[in-house]
């Protein structure tokens, strides 16, 4: 088993910033039409995450599962004032289904950095049952707070989470 230290969740500062420690329990496949995300902190580019992605999520059998997708560092890493900018919540996934055999409750953001290197996290919570609706249901994509949407309903902690990190990508350059 892995030591907390050297997991990558914890350098990259996503327990922390976003989640509390949690032992995983569930495997979060992430797949863009070009690029899979599998390993956390690797990069992935505005435009190669412009649509939603796949997403399984794969534990126990006949459970259901929330999905939320936040950056924790807009509008910029060194001052995130508006932390956590929710980029996608869908609840009630089936085990073993991908993300769109579930309800979305904030439609899907790809990733638009306007400054500095956004960690974009994937974070899957296992249910106690079909929620149909949420308390707290998000208005505004600014200041989600996932902690607090997962206490409001009763999510407790994360079985899986993954995460990549974006930047702008650069104008093309112009030819005088």
């Amino acid at each position: 088993m892995r030591r907390a230290s050297l997991d990558p969740l914890v350098v990259g500062r996503v327990v922390g910033d976003v989640l509390d420690i949690f032992v995983p329990t569930a495997e979060l496949a992430v797949r863009y039409t070009a690029q899979k995300i599998s390993i956390n902190g690797g990069k992935v580019k505005p435009s190669s995450a412009a649509e939603r992605p796949k997403v399984r999520i794969t534990g126990s059998p006949n459970n259901y599962y929330t999905l939320v997708m936040v950056d924790p560092d807009a509008p910029s890493p060194s001052e995130p004032t508006f932390r956590e900018w929710l980029h996608w919540l869908v609840i009630d996934i089936p085990e073993g289904s991908d993300a769109s055999e579930g309800k979305e409750v904030m439609a899907y953001m790809g990733p638009q950095p306007p400054i500095g290197i956004h960690r974009h996290i994937f974070a899957a919570f296992r249910q106690a049952g079909l929620m149909e609706t949420v308390k707290g249901k998000p208005a505004e994509r600014v200041l989600f707070s996932t902690r607090q949407f997962a206490s409001e309903n009763q999510l407790g902690l994360p079985v899986a989470a993954l995460y990549f990190n974006s930047q702008k990508q650069p104008a093309g350059i112009k030819r005088r």
